[in-house]
């Protein structure tokens, strides 16, 4: 597995771009994108578990049972979400206009949206930019750098991948985009995430594995607790590199999910530490629980807890707020077998440049508190968490979750968003 450049231009035979139309109010900022495949592409999607859903996400859904999805149009600066029938029309022409410069039926086009929610799409913007987007596809890192620009809303940092790996002595690329930064919670998170791959895949298994990716990495992410009604994680696969077709579970099918979760923690992680208003990245680790799905619901309450997010924002060793949250995941365990600590990641992958123990079987521990506040005050941040479960058995019972602190400025950004 070895990282490369290119995101969603990295594999073989994509194309992306990105202009601006007029939804945003800037000239200055992208905000209509397109990825599109050279050949026909398997696909599978993963979309918001909101009761509220955004007529992109309707829409795409609907295509994407046809399995015959070869590119996506998205706009940011509009979610065209509770905007009613007129919302869906406009969905539609959306993927009509890009079919049309594409040469593809419109059931061959995704949609995604981002941003204020009841507001109309203005589509006489979108339909004004079609030529423009068109002539500024490229497959190149610059064509996926305004795609990426254009479905960006208070992302602060692109947040991007690509990844080259091999079956059987030949080589496949992953590449990878998404956007958020707020309305950020576990099913899915709040993002836009494209995923493109030249493997040859069986749909059935692209979907397995963007499942556990996704169940690994945008599932196990929490900025402010809000599921939005725009999520999609969508990926697109041509078969065009000359590695071996993908149809039955085993070796090959195992490295290609694992560098595909790879890609969709890395991008979860970043998204994290992009958090609206976030100045430290939170990682949870908890390991020692019955199952790995125990240890996920614990780790997701821990960076889900406003209060350990303000401790961790003004550096407060307050240990007590950790087991607080994991009592109320739900999840049965002992309170009087936990352990915590706090850690600062090092240099070296895996090993601390500093750690605390703060609670020992589920009580207080004599530690210093500076050196405390030193590790809480770095960019990044992992609360461990050692359940101690009976019976539990080493790496089964264990999980990470991601998060950020809760800053004064996560309530600027949003008390005058529309503005």
């Amino acid at each position: 597995m070895k990282e490369i450049r290119g995101g969603v231009c990295a594999p073989e035979g994509f194309r992306a771009g990105g202009i601006h139309c007029g939804i945003k109010a800037s000239a200055a900022k992208r905000d209509l994108g397109m990825i599109v495949s050279e050949g026909p592409c398997t696909a599978a999607a993963l979309f918001t578990t909101n009761r509220v859903q955004a007529a992109s996400v309707i829409l795409s859904r609907e295509y994407l049972a046809g399995g015959d999805v070869r590119a996506v149009i998205a706009n940011s600066g509009n979610a065209n979400a509770c905007t009613g029938p007129e919302g869906l029309m406009a969905a539609r022409r959306m993927t009509e206009l890009a079919a049309g410069v594409l040469d593809l039926r419109p059931e061959q086009v995704a949609v995604a949206s981002t941003g204020v929610i009841g507001v109309p799409l203005p589509m006489g913007a979108v339909e004004g930019g079609m030529s423009a987007l068109a002539a500024s596809l490229e497959r190149s890192e610059a064509g996926h750098g305004a795609a990426l620009e254009a479905i960006m809303t208070t992302d602060t940092r692109k947040k991007e991948g690509a990844l080259e790996i091999e079956l059987e002595g030949r080589s496949l690329r992953i590449g990878a985009m998404v956007k958020g930064s707020g309305m950020i919670h576990p099913n899915m998170a709040t993002m836009l995430c494209f995923i493109t791959t030249d493997a040859a895949i069986e749909r059935p298994l692209l979907d397995r594995a963007l499942r556990r990716a996704v169940g690994r990495s945008f599932n196990r992410l929490t900025v402010d607790g809000d599921t939005s009604t725009n999520d999609m994680v969508l990926v697109l696969a041509n078969g065009m590199a000359a590695a071996p077709k993908i149809t039955a579970g085993g070796p090959d099918y195992e490295i290609f999910a694992a560098a595909l979760e790879s890609l969709c923690v890395k991008l979860a992680r970043e998204m994290a530490r992009d958090g609206e208003g976030a100045t430290r990245l939170i990682t949870v680790q908890v390991k020692g629980a019955a199952s790995e799905q125990d240890a996920a619901a614990l780790a997701r309450s821990v960076t889900g807890s406003s209060l350990v997010k303000a401790a961790c924002f003004g550096a407060d060793a307050n240990w007590g707020r950790v087991l607080c949250a994991l009592g109320y995941a739900g999840v049965p365990f002992d309170p009087a077998a936990v352990s915590v600590r706090f850690s600062a990641p090092g240099a070296t992958p895996g090993v601390a440049s500093g750690a605390v123990l703060v609670c020992e079987r589920g009580g207080p521990v004599v530690f210093d508190e500076q050196e405390a506040r030193r590790i809480l005050s770095g960019e990044e941040i992992v609360i461990s968490i050692d359940l101690q479960m009976p019976g539990a058995k080493s790496g089964a019972g264990e999980a990470l979750a991601w998060g950020c602190d809760l800053s004064y400025d996560y309530v600027r950004i949003n008390g005058d968003y529309r503005s």
